[in-house]
């Protein structure tokens, strides 16, 4: 028989925590990768529904997770942004990306930066939004996922506007606080980097 309860304690930065039945019972383990919805972060008590078995160490874990009412708004601090009450991302993340490349290509061609630096951003995002949309299905069907060390690799070193798209189109990878803060850390340095070429023409 399908449960509905609560979270009543959530680590986000490990992923797991324990849901409370509603109407009394035996509290459940859950871990992250129980959730169906791959896009949305829980957070402590949120209201999910859940079918119960019992895990290797014989706990009552929660799998088949689901949110059982949304949110039109996230709360303060625990969104990477804001979303209004549509859902739709405020953030123009696939126009901020198609306009660094439009950019960069222009910049290109004009000889004020080297055309492999162009190639290279526009390959590295081809690359990286091909990375997100493997970690998207690997996240939907349970499979191992790929590191976000791997994905901040990626980004950093100039396949950011590809990942800005994923994240937009997929919508992966764009609600998660601490992913954002360190992606968008890695953003800044690579346009140090790309500034630092502009200023210095060989």
């Amino acid at each position: 028989m399908r449960l509905q309860g609560k979270l009543s304690e959530w680590n986000d930065a490990r992923g797991f925590g324990f849901v409370q039945p509603n109407g009394g019972g035996e509290r459940c383990f859950v871990h992250i990768h129980a959730f169906t919805d791959p896009d949305r972060r829980p957070l402590l008590g949120d209201v999910i529904t859940y079918d119960v078995q019992r895990d290797a160490q014989g706990r009552n874990t929660a799998v088949g997770v689901r949110f059982a009412r949304q949110r039109g708004w996230a709360r303060a601090g625990s969104r990477a942004t804001q979303r209004d009450a549509s859902g739709a991302d405020i953030l123009p993340r696939t126009t901020i990306a198609l306009l660094f490349l439009a950019g960069i290509g222009i910049a290109a061609l004009l000889g004020r930066v080297p055309v492999l630096i162009g190639a290279i951003y526009v390959g590295l995002s081809g690359v990286t939004y091909w990375v997100y949309a493997l970690d998207k299905v690997s996240a939907q069907r349970g499979l191992g996922r790929t590191s976000e060390k791997t994905l901040h690799m990626l980004e950093v070193f100039g396949g950011w506007p590809g990942a800005l798209i994923a994240q937009a189109r997929l919508r992966h990878k764009n609600r998660k606080v601490s992913f954002q803060v360190t992606f968008w850390i890695g953003v800044v340095l690579n346009l140090a980097a790309l500034w630092w070429v502009f200023a210095n023409p060989r």
